[in-house]
């Protein structure tokens, strides 16, 4: 399926989350996945609204499920961005068809995913901290990861 960097966001709970990660995609030219379903109707009025128009910008796919969206990507390298995560991002080689993925605000990504996915990636927190926006985190690896593809064009 994907070609080139992809975002998934696994059954959003805030669609203003998704609206920025949708934004966020749209503006640094990554493609998106949203697995559903969403804590939110998903309809087209609230997506709008949330992503503004760069939703017409913006290449994006919905999967009705987990199982629809592992089907689809095949073999593509699946990168979990988690709090439970065991290698720093900053440390991870990332490559062009990556799929990173982000969890459910409230409670991340099942035990599934977690054993499908290639690399766990955590953002290293200062002590006492648990964890940042899902939209910040993903906008941070999403840089790290396009920033490490100009350096290997």
């Amino acid at each position: 399926m994907p070609h080139s960097l992809r975002l998934a966001l696994y059954q959003p709970d805030m669609p203003s989350n998704m609206g920025t990660m949708m934004r966020l995609c749209t503006c640094l030219g990554a493609g998106m996945d949203i697995i559903e379903p969403c804590g939110f109707p998903f309809d087209d009025a609230k997506v709008r609204r949330a992503a503004m128009d760069y939703i017409d910008h913006l290449d994006y796919a919905r999967h009705r499920s987990w199982k629809d969206f592992a089907d689809q990507i095949g073999e593509c390298r699946l990168v979990l961005l988690t709090t439970k995560g065991d290698t720093p991002y900053t440390d991870f080689a990332f490559r062009a068809d990556d799929i990173l993925m982000v969890g459910r605000e409230s409670a991340g990504a099942p035990d599934d995913i977690h054993a499908r996915a290639a690399a766990r990636l955590v953002i290293p927190m200062a002590d006492g901290l648990r964890s940042l926006n899902v939209a910040v985190g993903a906008a941070m690896v999403l840089g790290e990861a396009l920033r490490q593809m100009r350096e290997q064009a």
